[in-house]
């Protein structure tokens, strides 16, 4: 995978730019699987066993590319300990937790408007279906 440097162009942040590096950052961190793990993982710190169970419905190689791009962006720091089988845990650095904010923000407003969102869903099938 080929990545952009930061130049120190204001460019290099801006969203909207096809060739922006925060638009590369925010496709890696801006999927299902990323917000539940960073959800999941929040100030603990867990085995990858752990962290599978507690993202129900990821795969084990979801999940492995998935904590393979937060640790590429420093939101996730991986520690192997030298042990037989090996252990591997899972922390949020101080930006993943910076993050991990927004996350909860998303996830507790995911919560507060899901009856109106479903019953959005229910209007408008029901109405395409009339057409």
């Amino acid at each position: 995978m080929v990545t952009k440097q930061l130049a120190g162009s204001h460019d290099e942040a801006d969203l909207t730019r096809a060739d922006s590096l925060a638009r590369e950052i925010f496709s890696d961190v801006a999927n299902k699987w990323a917000f539940l793990i960073i959800e999941a993982l929040g100030e603990r710190t867990l085995r990858f066993s752990a962290l599978r169970n507690e993202v129900d419905g990821i795969s084990h190689k979801m999940l492995t590319q998935n904590l393979r791009i937060l640790e590429r962006n420093g939101l996730v720091e991986r520690t192997v300990y030298p042990t037989v089988p090996p252990r591997v845990e899972y922390t949020l650095t101080e930006p993943g937790q910076g993050l991990r904010e927004a996350v909860s923000g998303m996830c507790a407003w995911t919560q507060r408007y899901l009856a109106h969102i479903e019953s959005a869903r229910r209007d408008f099938d029901a109405g395409s279906a009339a057409m």
